[in-house]
């Protein structure tokens, strides 16, 4: 066998092995990403903000101190195709139930502080019938208060109802209008799209822009399991 003919394998090998090596100090010299819950939630904060604070954009709403049934709920349902929204449904589509538990849990333990309310941009007597409906309802369309099941600071209660403070108005309309045509759904009996048929578009622009106008309370968490005895039976609501 001649020289040339012999050099060249042992040249290949040669190379491999180099390879090897300098991918070997590579990795030892290139830092290590942190596995933190932190840095796992990166692509939820990318739209809800850091802490999960909500963003000025309508369509990424505060994520921070809902309670962690709640969010989970939400999570399991992008992730199997009850809730639309293609960035989500794809976020989540791989996640175990214990990956989305995980995140349903960190989020509600942020304690950001909570936006500055929205000026009102309608009328006074709109913002009042949508006070009137969150405050107390109307019985005369069977339409419990809002605050009969999210409570009287509007902060949600344990373990799955959220709270209503620090959303955009026109976020609130869109998922009020989504319940009530049935696009966002829950488990049966799916009492917010019973209340959401219940209410006019103009119930709708009320109570989104009253609730819009709301300052947080000082302590915003949401009220304790079974403190309050919820008007309608809902699926997503242990009884």
């Amino acid at each position: 066998m001649s020289s040339r003919r012999l050099f060249r394998p042992l040249l290949a090998l040669l190379l491999i092995g180099s390879a090897g090596v300098y991918s070997a100090a590579k990795a030892q010299t290139q830092p290590k990403a942190p596995d933190t819950m932190e840095a796992r939630v990166q692509g939820c904060t990318a739209c809800h903000g850091s802490h999960g604070q909500g963003t000025d954009n309508d369509y990424f709403p505060r994520l921070a101190g809902k309670p962690a049934g709640y969010l989970f709920n939400q999570l399991q349902n992008f992730r199997d195709g009850h809730r639309k929204y293609p960035p989500m449904n794809y976020l989540v589509t791989y996640l175990s139930d214990d990956y989305l538990h995980q995140i349903a849990t960190f989020f509600s333990q942020q304690r950001p502080p909570y936006p500055t309310p929205a000026k009102p941009t309608v009328s006074p007597a709109t913002l009042a019938r949508g006070q009137e409906i969150v405050l107390h309802g109307d019985a005369a369309k069977q339409v419990p208060a809002c605050a009969a099941c999210h409570g009287k600071a509007l902060t949600g209660m344990e373990p799955a109802i959220p709270g209503l403070v620090g959303l955009h108005a026109d976020y609130i309309s869109a998922q009020l209008g989504s319940w009530r045509s049935g696009t966002r759904r829950a488990i049966a009996p799916d009492c917010m799209h019973t209340i959401a048929t219940r209410l006019s578009d103009e119930d709708v622009n009320a109570v989104a822009a009253w609730l819009s106008t709301q300052q947080a309370p000082q302590n915003p968490v949401p009220a304790p399991a079974r403190s309050l005895k919820t008007p309608l039976a809902c699926g997503s609501e242990p009884q």
